[in-house]
């Protein structure tokens, strides 16, 4: 089911703040992500209310980030990019976005796979994982042997497979925890 982003108008239903105990654990997971994309984006932010869950989503992205997962970044991030924009999340599309074209994808190619993802501008290879990725999300009933074979057909190993319907998946989680908590885009809790 395709979707248009959300375009939340409302304020955040809720404003992070880490408890006292946990101020310096926080800190020093902001500061590592600061350093690597240069902010702090607002779904981290709002997970630092539960300085556990921020561990745990953080070392989530380290994994498929950091090259604990065989899928290329652009992949990943279109996924993300195509899993979002179905579930209308405006701040995971707009990050998404900009992580598919500092991977040197053009903005219109992009753009076009929101309503086409055979259009999305990936090798064949991956563009088979990004479909088997949507179809977990949106009909995971129909999930078939078949699918799973034209994925290893192109190379990919079973752990790449379940790498892709995680991805999508804990995506949608994300979509969801930030639809309903109205965080809407970077800067929402400035």
């Amino acid at each position: 089911m395709q979707t248009q982003a959300y375009a939340n108008t409302d304020a955040p239903l809720l404003f992070p703040a880490v408890p006292k105990e946990d101020e310096q654990r926080v800190s020093a997971i902001f500061h590592a992500i600061e350093q690597r994309l240069g902010f702090i984006p607002d779904a981290l932010r709002l997970y630092s209310i539960s300085p556990a869950l921020l561990e745990n989503f953080v070392a989530n992205i380290s994994y498929f980030n950091g090259g604990g997962s065989n899928l290329p970044g652009e992949l990943t991030a279109m996924i993300r990019y195509l899993v979002s924009w179905q579930a209308g999340c405006r701040f995971c599309v707009d990050m998404n976005e900009s992580f598919l074209l500092s991977f040197g994808k053009d903005l219109d190619s992009i753009r076009a796979a929101r309503n086409n993802p055979a259009a999305a501008p990936l090798s064949d290879k991956n563009k088979v994982l990004l479909k088997l990725a949507l179809k977990s999300v949106n009909s995971p009933e129909f999930v078939s042997e078949q699918d799973l074979d034209e994925a290893k057909a192109q190379g990919w190993q079973e752990r790449d497979l379940f790498d892709a319907v995680v991805q999508a998946a804990n995506n949608r989680a994300l979509n969801t925890i930030l639809r309903t908590f109205k965080v809407d885009h970077q800067g929402s809790f400035v």
